[in-house]
């Protein structure tokens, strides 16, 4: 996997992608979803840019063998934690934890990838009692 500066667009962005390939497909519901949240602003990227991270995702899990892990986290345990590491701003953490739960709830059904990653990103950054709290409407 390719290794971007902490807390940058790109590590963010990925976070995002391992989100939405965690169920072994890109569905429209959730590019509709990116488009509808405007993440790519969110993270300082372009729309084409997120894209492009998301396909650069694609290649770099293809590659070493994870994507084909349907329904299981596309990335074993220790990468999935170098990912996780790449974002120590606590404010991204919340927004990437947010906008990740909404994307694998776009489709009214969190799949067992899915939840992988929701779950590692509640532990990896220390989440529990932002779970618990209804987000605020800034």
């Amino acid at each position: 996997m390719r290794s971007y500066p902490v807390n940058s667009p790109q590590a963010a962005a990925r976070i995002v992608a391992l989100t939405v390939v965690a169920d072994g497909e890109i569905a429209d519901a959730e590019i509709e979803c990116l488009d509808r949240l405007a993440v790519h602003e969110r993270l300082g990227l372009a729309r084409h840019e997120l894209h492009a991270l998301l396909d650069s995702c694609c290649e770099d899990l293809h590659s070493s063998g994870q994507l084909q892990w349907a329904g299981a986290c596309p990335v074993d345990e220790r990468t999935l934690a170098d990912l996780m590491g790449e974002i120590q701003d606590p404010g991204l953490r919340l927004t990437l934890l947010r906008v990740c739960v909404e994307l694998a709830e776009v489709d009214a059904h969190v799949d067992e990838g899915e939840s992988s990653v929701l779950v590692a990103a509640v532990e990896y950054w220390g989440l529990h009692r932002e779970m618990l709290r209804p987000p605020s409407r800034n």
